[in-house]
């Protein structure tokens, strides 16, 4: 079940914080919860992937992204993303989430997002994220000019060029 509750707390309790720049990193912190655990009492990989939402659509709403979607009757979405887990979030243990948005290209955003126990990262995650209409994705040119800002992306990272590249030669529809 999607976490409705802690997602309206995150929404409460950042409505208030000061405006991010579009390429800001948004820290929060959270708990890894018993709804949260697998069988091996961690948090589940499946719901590491839902707990980042909390983390990028405060990010979004911060950096003015969220009144641009409502007026303009945008919805957004993920379109792609990779996962590196290194370390084990335990039943009961805080964490900080960093969220930033790291680029875009003619089509998707880029953001990274990454859970920390301390000085040690658990995991973190390169998404791919589109902003749609009814006629399909928006450009990314399109939504900055709707926020006021410029559309010249910063060079994404080799990694993040290099994933992009390696995406583009997956076989799609898949053939399995």
């Amino acid at each position: 079940m999607y976490p409705i509750f802690r997602f309206f707390k995150e929404i409460f309790k950042f409505r208030n914080a000061p405006a991010l720049g579009l390429l800001d990193t948004h820290v929060s912190h959270h708990r890894c919860w018993p709804w949260d655990l697998d069988p091996w009492i961690e948090l589940n990989n499946g719901r590491t992937l839902t707990l980042y939402d909390l983390g990028r659509i405060p990010m979004g709403h911060r950096a003015g992204l969220t009144a641009v979607l409502r007026a303009q009757g945008w919805g957004i979405t993920v379109a792609g993303n990779t996962t590196r887990y290194r370390k084990r979030i335990k039943a009961f243990q805080r964490f900080e989430m960093r969220s930033r948005c790291i680029g875009w290209d003619a089509r998707f955003f880029y953001i990274e997002q990454a859970m920390w126990l301390g000085k040690d990262c658990a995991n973190h995650i390169l998404i791919r994220s589109a902003i749609t209409s009814a006629q399909g994705i928006v450009a990314p040119a399109h939504v900055l000019e709707a926020m006021g800002q410029a559309a010249e992306s910063p060079q994404l990272p080799g990694w993040v060029q290099a994933w992009i590249a390696a995406d583009s030669e997956r076989v799609w529809p898949p053939r399995i």
